[in-house]
């Protein structure tokens, strides 16, 4: 048992991952950093969930659930701030917590990002397709009601088309290389702003201050409704706005003088991100009642399209998207790098950890989108919605426990930090508490789905991951 405990909690050497990550070339700067993580917050998000947390959970109070999201997010983005500009590299959780736990942890960390990034990549091209088929449908073109949907006998449908499409395209464009999407990336990112500020601004001539009362609505027992229960369970769906922080740290390694430029670009995304939800919500829930917005995955342009701004609806329309393929690009990027750390570490087929030619990790980026492409075809958006927050908040956990392990090693065989997570020690306590609350309060499928994926990754670490783990070998 102890040689086991042992095994378990050897740790890896920070300089093999410098040494093993040198390949990739770090050419992202701190402006496609938050071009990245404001593409994937201020994403699929921001043009969908709204309207669904409000109708099922919060009501018109729908900006209180993105604050406390925030709070919860900022506590985590600290954090990762901290870790990230001292351990950079690709990975982001997985690898950091190999270097400070062990590769048990590091393995346990990793599996509940890759459950967060593969079924990331479904949602945000599901959202996609929802908007690509409202534009289509306010042209009077539909597509066979087969093709329009995850996999649901009852409603007709057995395929989302136009998910995979998306995932299929943005893997070929990723596998050109990191330096020419940035730059398509932060084109976009920029358009979407403007369309957003723009949604505001004709929004807010349509306000029925009625709308908005009761702010809270009262509780509705036996439900996730109302009161401050419902906001919390709001909270939790929309956690996976915030994906788009591990999304960022992710691509460390790839990234220019990331012990100042990660900090950065964290920080910057929360702040941008936070506001433009906040507003965004606060014009739709105002428009027209909340209980209109159920089960609708493009509120914003239905919105628009009710009150009578066709124009700008269909605007709108186009640009999300073309917007949400930023978020799909920012994710399928994040989550082929840690595809490609588990081959790096021999925790999955080692093929995923090669890197060709154009400094591209490509066995383990089009493992992860043929992947995606098939899991974004059958499963339905909202499902998709509640069960990726689980496991984004299992990485904020982590990694916010982590800086007490990373403190003790700054200064002595680790460099010292350049921004530092501040509160220490109570703040990455009050950190993790926050996101385990948040987690506590998802509905049961998510949390019991999650408990699956785990038993799932212990079978997969302990049937092939510890008999190929490069670490083991080379201590052996």
């Amino acid at each position: 048992m102890g040689a086991l405990l042992h095994r378990l909690l050897l740790k890896e050497d920070p300089s093999i991952y410098q040494l093993k990550d040198g390949s990739l070339e770090p050419t992202l700067t701190t402006i496609d950093l938050i071009g990245l993580g404001t593409g994937m917050v201020v994403g699929t998000a921001i043009f969908t969930l709204p309207g669904i947390v409000a109708a099922e959970h919060t009501g018109p109070a729908v900006p209180l659930a993105f604050i406390v999201a925030a709070v919860g997010a900022g506590l985590s983005a600290l954090a990762y701030a901290e870790t990230s500009s001292v351990l950079p590299f690709a990975g982001s959780a997985f690898s950091w917590m190999n270097v400070l736990f062990g590769e048990f942890f590091g393995w346990v960390a990793g599996w509940a990002l890759l459950a967060e990034y593969f079924i990331s990549v479904a949602f945000v091209a599901s959202g996609w397709s929802a908007y690509m088929q409202g534009f289509l449908a306010s042209l009077g073109i539909k597509l066979p009601v087969a093709l329009t949907g995850g996999f649901n006998p009852g409603k007709g449908s057995y395929l989302d088309l136009f998910a995979a499409f998306a995932i299929l395209v943005v893997g070929w464009l990723l596998s050109r290389g990191v330096h020419q999407v940035s730059r398509i990336e932060n084109t976009i990112v920029a358009i979407k702003l403007l369309v957003i500020i723009l949604f505001i601004a004709v929004g807010l001539t349509a306000i029925h201050p009625a709308n908005y009362l009761p702010f809270i609505p009262p509780h509705k027992p036996g439900t996730t409704f109302g009161g401050w229960s419902g906001i919390m369970a709001g909270a939790s769906q929309i956690f996976i706005a915030y994906v788009g922080f591990d999304a960022i740290a992710a691509n460390t390694a790839e990234t220019r003088n990331p012990q100042k430029t990660m900090p950065r670009g964290l920080i910057g995304t929360l702040v941008l991100g936070t506001g433009f939800f906040i507003a965004v919500s606060l014009v739709l829930v105002g428009m027209f009642k909340y209980s209109r917005y159920a089960n609708n995955a493009e509120p914003a342009a239905w919105a628009l399209r009710q009150a009578g701004h066709n124009f700008t609806a269909n605007l709108l329309s186009v640009v999300a998207l073309i917007g949400i393929f930023s978020a799909l690009i920012a994710i399928l990027l994040a989550s082929s790098r840690l595809i490609y750390a588990f081959g790096r570490d021999g925790l999955l087929p080692r093929f995923l950890g090669k890197i060709n030619h154009r400094h591209v990790p490509n066995r383990a980026l089009w493992t992860i989108t043929f992947l995606a492409m098939i899991l974004g075809s059958v499963f339905p958006f909202t499902f998709l919605a509640t069960l990726v927050s689980a496991g984004t908040l299992v990485a904020f956990i982590f990694v916010s426990l982590g800086i007490y392990a990373l403190r003790k090693r700054e200064g002595q065989d680790l460099p010292e930090a350049s921004f530092k997570m501040p509160g220490y020690p109570v703040l990455p306590a009050i950190s993790a508490i926050f996101s385990a609350v948040i987690f506590w309060n998802l509905n049961v499928d998510a949390k019991l789905l999650m408990v699956g994926w785990f038993v799932i990754g212990l079978l997969v670490y302990f049937t092939y991951g510890i008999r190929h783990s490069v670490l083991v070998n080379r201590k052996n």
